[in-house]
C-alpha cells in the first residue's frame, strides 16, 4: 500500500468515524442538557432563558444525532450538519470563555488606561520607519540588516512598554488566575476539540470521502463568510424581537417573576371607550371612568361632541406618531431621491464624487448625525433658525412687511418635534434611496432608450 493510498483511504475513514463519535457525544450532551433544564433548572433562571436553552440543546442534539447516521453512510449532508454544529459550539465556547475569564468587564478598565500607552505606540511606528530605512540600502546587505534589526528592537520594546502602560500584563495575570477552577479548562477543551473537528471536516480528503462536490465547498465557504452578519442578525435583532414577543404575553416588569397572562396586555392597549359630552368643555372626570381610562381626544360631532378614552393612552399616541412619521418621511426621502438619482445618472463631470458625498449620511454614525442636527435645531444659535431669521429680515426690508421671527423650538415644542425627526431621517436616507434608484437606472438596457428615442419619447 502506497503512502498516498494510505492517506486517501485509511486515514479519512478513521477520521470520519472519530467525527461521528464526537457528534454522538454532542447529541448525548444535548439530550442531557435539555433533560436537566426541564427537570432541575435553577430557580433563579428566567423562564424565557430556560425555554431558549432547552430549544438550543434539543436542536443541537437532534442535528448531531442525524449527522452521525449520515456520516456513517458517507453522505455529504452529514458533513454540512457537523460543520454547522461544531462551528456554533466553537463560537459559543469562545464567547463563554471570554465571559468566564472576565474579559468583557476588563475592556472597560483597559479603555480607562489606554491613553497612557498611546505615546508608546509612536515608538512602534518609529521602529517600523527605522526598519524601512534599510530598504534603501539594498546594495549594502549588512547595513540594511542592521537597520531592520534596530527597527525590530525599537518596535518590540515600545510595544512591551505599551503593554505595561495600559496594564494589559496585569490583566493577563488576572486572566491566568481564573484558571483555578475547572470550568475554564472544560471550555478550553471543548474549543480545542471543536476546532480540531472543524479542521478535519474542512480537509479535502474527508470531503472527497463524503462525496462532496466543488459546488458544495463553494456553498459552505459562502455561508461561512455570511455567518458573522447572519449570527449578528439572529442574536441582536431576531432574538430580541422574539423575546419581546414572548414578554408581551407576560406581566414581566424586567425585575421580578414573569407570569403568563396571555393576550391581556394586548386587550389593555387597544381598549377604548366612547362617551357623549353634555357640554364642549365638560371635564373628562365626569364623562369617563378615569380610574381606568385617560382622555385620548375629543371630536366635535353632533351636539356637544364625543370624548374618546383609552386604557393605555401612550400606545395610541405612539401609533399616531408612527403613522405620521411614515407618511411624511417616506415621500420626503424617496421622491427627492428619485430626482437626485436622475441627476447623478447624467454624464456631467464630477458625478462620481457627488455620488459618494450624498451617500455619506447613510453610513455615518447615528450618534454623530444626531449631534449635528441637535446643533442645527438649536433655537438660539442653530443655523436653521439663523437662516429663517435672515430670510425674514430680507423680506421685511425688501417688501416692507412686518413678519415676526417665529423662533421655532424644534426639539422642545411638541408641535414640531416630530417634524424635526422626519426632516433628519429623510436627509439621512436620501443618499441610500438615491443609490438604489441609480443602480436601477444604470441597469436599464441601452436598447430600451434607443427604442424610446425612435418612438419619439421626450420630443
Amino acid at each position: 500500500m502506497t503512502e498516498k493510498t494510505r492517506v486517501d483511504g485509511v486515514h479519512p475513514e478513521r477520521q470520519i468515524v472519530s467525527i461521528a463519535i464526537w457528534q454522538g457525544l454532542i447529541a448525548a450532551g444535548g439530550a442531557f442538557g435539555a433533560a436537566y433544564l426541564f427537570s432541575r433548572a435553577p430557580e433563579a433562571m428566567a423562564g424565557w432563558l430556560r425555554i431558549v436553552l432547552m430549544v438550543v440543546f434539543v436542536l443541537i442534539g437532534a442535528a448531531s444525532g442525524v449527522s452521525v447516521s449520515m456520516l456513517l453512510r458517507r453522505q455529504h449532508r452529514g458533513r454540512v450538519i457537523a460543520l454547522t454544529v461544531n462551528y456554533l459550539i466553537f463560537l459559543a465556547g469562545l464567547v463563554g470563555l471570554l465571559q468566564v475569564l472576565g474579559v468583557f468587564t476588563g475592556i472597560d478598565a483597559l479603555g480607562a488606561t489606554f491613553g497612557k500607552g498611546i505615546p508608546w505606540l509612536g515608538g512602534v511606528l518609529a521602529g517600523y520607519l527605522i526598519g524601512s530605512i534599510g530598504d534603501k540600502f539594498e546594495g549594502n546587505y549588512d547595513l540594511a540588516q542592521k537597520f531592520r534589526y534596530a527597527g525590530k528592537i525599537v518596535s518590540t520594546a515600545s510595544f512591551v512598554a505599551f503593554l505595561f502602560a495600559v496594564g494589559l500584563l496585569r490583566a493577563l495575570a488576572f486572566i491566568a488566575g481564573q484558571f483555578n477552577r475547572s470550568l475554564p479548562f472544560l471550555i478550553v477543551i471543548i474549543i480545542l476539540v471543536t476546532g480540531l473537528m472543524l479542521h478535519l471536516l474542512s480537509k479535502q480528503e474527508i470531503a472527497s470521502a463524503l462525496h462532496a462536490k466543488a459546488s458544495h465547498n463553494e456553498a459552505i465557504s459562502g455561508f461561512l463568510f455570511l455567518s458573522p452578519n447572519l449570527l449578528g442578525f439572529l442574536f441582536f435583532f431576531a432574538g430580541p424581537l422574539l423575546l419581546s414577543l414572548y414578554v408581551s404575553f407576560t406581566n414581566s416588569d424586567s425585575f421580578g417573576t414573569q407570569d403568563w397572562v396571555g393576550v391581556d396586555n394586548y386587550a389593555k392597549i387597544i381598549n377604548l371607550t366612547v362617551a357623549k359630552l353634555d357640554s364642549v368643555d365638560q371635564p373628562a372626570t365626569e364623562a369617563l371612568d378615569t380610574a381606568v381610562y385617560d382622555e385620548l381626544t375629543r371630536i366635535k360631532w353632533i351636539g356637544n361632541g364625543i370624548i374618546i378614552g383609552a386604557e393605555d393612552k401612550l400606545f395610541w399616541i405612539a401609533l399616531r406618531n408612527t403613522i405620521v412619521f411614515t407618511l411624511l418621511a417616506l415621500p420626503l426621502s424617496i421622491v427627492p431621491a428619485l430626482l437626485l438619482a436622475s441627476l447623478l445618472n447624467s454624464k456631467l463631470p464630477g458625478m462620481k464624487f457627488f455620488r459618494a458625498v450624498y451617500f455619506l449620511p447613510t453610513v455615518a454614525a447615528v450618534v454623530g448625525v444626531a449631534l449635528i442636527w441637535q446643533w442645527l435645531y438649536n433655537a438660539a444659535v442653530g443655523y436653521i433658525n439663523f437662516s429663517i431669521n435672515n430670510v425674514i429680515v430680507f423680506v421685511n426690508g425688501f417688501l416692507g412687511t412686518n413678519i415676526i421671527d417665529p423662533q421655532i423650538r424644534w426639539l422642545s415644542d411638541t408641535k414640531v418635534a416630530l417634524l424635526a425627526v422626519v426632516i433628519m431621517s429623510a436627509w439621512q436616507w436620501l443618499g441610500y434611496y438615491s443609490v438604489i434608484f441609480l443602480a436601477g437606472m444604470q441597469n436599464i438596457p441601452r436598447e430600451l432608450y434607443e427604442a424610446a428615442t425612435v418612438d419619439g419619447a421626450g420630443s
